[in-house]
């Protein structure tokens, strides 16, 4: 025994440490890769969504002002007097908040009174905004104005210290310049709006990834424009200084910014690894870029190195003393054998024995405890599946007797119900012939017209007709809702009757009121009076019939409506009445068989299901309105 498990402990010791310690150490090898990778990535990505938001800030503030520099061109004319001219560029800065400046310069002695040179010029400073005309200098000899003269509408980048005026903008200028023709096509001079450098550097400045990055743009020949060292503004350009060896990647970055390109690359600027994102500025000639110190990108994976070395150490003492401490419990899996072979003879059998893949003699040992508890468990299972099989239908038997049972308690309910109902009309109906066949005998010549007044006559003529026509709608309603009926409608309550709405409305009214009298009804036809349906004809009257006769049974009979409208398929008949009306508890009850609305009212329950049913199978639906609180409301919706 001593010897076994001497061997399965050399064995299992040997075996953790020859596979754990290189999975550990390449594991932690790979992560370490892996995440330099995904810092640089979303370094990357992180510099490259902030450049990506800057320029579409800085597109944004360039279209707009050449939007408002193309809006007024069309209002600049050669002939225009200069003082009209001066309010345009007024106008221009007012109007536009982005606008710094504005000036119309014309042609050399365009304007005779001024001379060789005519330049008015609008700018916005410390929120006052200041029109003048400017003062005489070599203005057509300037980028802002030569460029467009030349090459067209673009934009320029320049410094106001070029120029020698005494009103101009602090710092760098970007404008936007635009020839103006003459009505012969000749340039008689150049519109230009300004925008202050120094406030986009500001702005765009204030765009960083990381607290030491920065945001520089140059032009097509490489000038800063843009740069957080304003000792390079216009003065300098990225190629200057630059050792094209010892540089080369300033070098390979600066004619990639210059021709227009986009992407990122790794620099070392002033000693210092960074990444630089660049992209150039749509509609200009300028690229923008944001530089991003390797050391601030890194940060998080330096602390990391020393985070995985920690781990190391740290990792590989924690391996050697579970290889020990499993070594020294090699044994143990036995132990839990027989914590489990203790349960079973105690009778409990929820144990689980996982399998080993050791060959071994405890891996054999447990695979065949495993196999045997296996399969106890599966004829315990099958047994269990029985029992609960058993009970199961059992309870299914149960049901179905409790709802045998209150099916045989409905029916029994239903047959007292339609004998009560039937009985008494019957009895009203015996009781009035018993009345006329007594006054018959009781006298010999006209007892109708001695005994029994007219009046009470027509009374009872009346009450007969009535309960009459309670009994053949009871008698009905039973045979529409057996299975015969039901399979008679399907049959005949296809659409092939052409019925006039108005005409369906007055005979269903002429019908209610030979039961109801006394009711009244009136039609609203919200259709034309010709206004046909597809439809049958005798299932159509019988639903409206039983909504109509409720609503003279139960409302005070009085303020019956009986709408028609229509919609581009459909027409409603809507039977509405004032009254007690339907309580929210009953509404859900009321189209289902068997159910009465009052269990103490006269009917069967029947009218409103086998209406509601009558209604479906012409294509259409019956609905109550429950938006309407003054009585009820029924909406029967069928097909046109």
């Amino acid at each position: 025994m001593n010897r076994i498990r001497k061997s399965f402990s050399a064995k299992l010791c040997i075996t953790l440490l020859l596979l754990g310690v290189p999975i550990f150490l390449t594991t932690l090898g790979v992560l370490f890769t892996k995440s330099h990778n995904m810092v640089r990535n979303e370094a990357i990505g992180r510099a490259n969504s902030i450049l990506s938001a800057t320029v579409q800030k800085l597109e944004r503030q360039l279209m707009a002002i050449e939007t408002a520099t193309h809006a007024y061109q069309w209002m600049v004319k050669r002939h225009s007097n200069t003082d009209s001219l001066l309010a345009i560029t007024n106008r221009v800065v007012t109007l536009n908040p982005r606008v710094d400046g504005c000036s119309i310069s014309a042609e050399p002695y365009e304007y005779s009174n001024f001379g060789k040179y005519m330049s008015v010029y609008t700018i916005r400073k410390n929120d006052t905004i200041q029109s003048v005309y400017e003062e005489d200098y070599d203005y057509h000899s300037q980028k802002w104005y030569s460029s467009p003269k030349t090459k067209g509408p673009r934009w320029v980048a320049y410094s106001d210290q070029d120029d020698t005026l005494g009103l101009t903008l602090d710092g760098m200028i970007a404008s936007y310049g635009m020839p103006l023709y003459d009505n012969d096509s000749t340039i008689w001079g150049i519109i230009s709006s300004d925008l202050s450098l120094l406030r986009l550097s500001i702005m765009m400045q204030k765009e960083k990834p990381y607290p030491n990055s920065y945001v520089m743009m140059i032009d097509e020949d490489g000038r800063y424009f843009v740069h957080p060292n304003t000792w390079l503004l216009f003065k300098h350009t990225i190629f200057e200084n630059t050792d094209k060896e010892e540089h080369a990647d300033i070098i390979a970055l600066a004619y990639k910014m210059t021709n227009g390109k986009e992407g990122n690359m790794n620099v070392t600027i002033d000693g210092e690894r960074c990444l630089v994102c660049y992209k150039p500025v749509p509609g200009t000639t300028w690229s923008l870029a944001i530089v991003c110190p390797n050391n601030e990108i890194l940060a998080g994976y330096h602390q990391l190195t020393a985070i995985v070395i920690a781990l190391i150490i740290f990792g590989l003492i924690i391996i050697m003393t579970l290889s020990y401490k499993t070594a020294s419990e090699a044994m143990k899996p036995l132990h839990a054998l027989l914590e489990k072979t203790q349960c079973i003879a105690d009778g409990n059998m929820e144990v689980f024995v996982s399998k080993s893949k050791s060959t071994d003699v405890i891996g054999q040992l447990q695979n065949s405890f495993a196999t045997m508890v296996q399969s106890m468990n599966i004829h315990m299972g099958i047994e269990q599946y029985t029992i609960e099989q058993t009970a199961k239908r059992n309870e299914e038997l149960s049901k179905a007797i409790e709802q045998a049972q209150e099916a045989e308690k409905q029916k029994t309910i239903f047959i007292q119900n339609v004998t009560h109902q039937i009985r008494t009309p019957l009895n009203i109906i015996v009781g009035f012939i018993q009345v006329l066949s007594d006054t018959t005998i009781n006298t010999s010549d006209s007892p109708l017209n001695d005994d029994i007044s007219e009046e009470d006559a027509k009374s009872i003529i009346n009450t007969m007709f009535h309960n009459a026509v309670m009994l053949y709608r009871m008698v009905l309603m039973l045979y529409d809702s057996s299975d015969t009926g039901m399979s008679q409608e399907l049959m005949t309550t296809a659409r092939h009757e052409t019925v006039n709405c108005y005409t369906l409305a007055q005979e269903t009214i002429k019908y209610i009121s030979r039961s109801f009298p006394e009711s009244h009804i009136d039609i609203v036809m919200n259709v034309p009076q010709n206004q046909t349906i597809r439809t049958n004809h005798l299932f159509m009257m019988r639903t409206l019939r039983e909504i109509i006769y409720n609503s003279a049974k139960y409302s005070d009979g009085q303020h019956i409506k009986l709408i028609i409208e229509q919609t581009d398929t459909t027409v409603k008949f809507i039977v509405e009445d004032i009254g007690k009306g339907i309580s929210e508890e009953i509404r859900e009850q009321m189209f289902k068989f068997f159910t009465k609305v009052d269990v103490l009212s006269e009917g069967l329950g029947l009218g409103l299901p086998l209406a509601k049913r009558h209604a479906q199978n012409l294509g259409g639906d019956l609905t109550l309105d429950t938006t309407y609180t003054e009585g009820c409301r029924f909406v029967i919706e069928v097909p046109k």
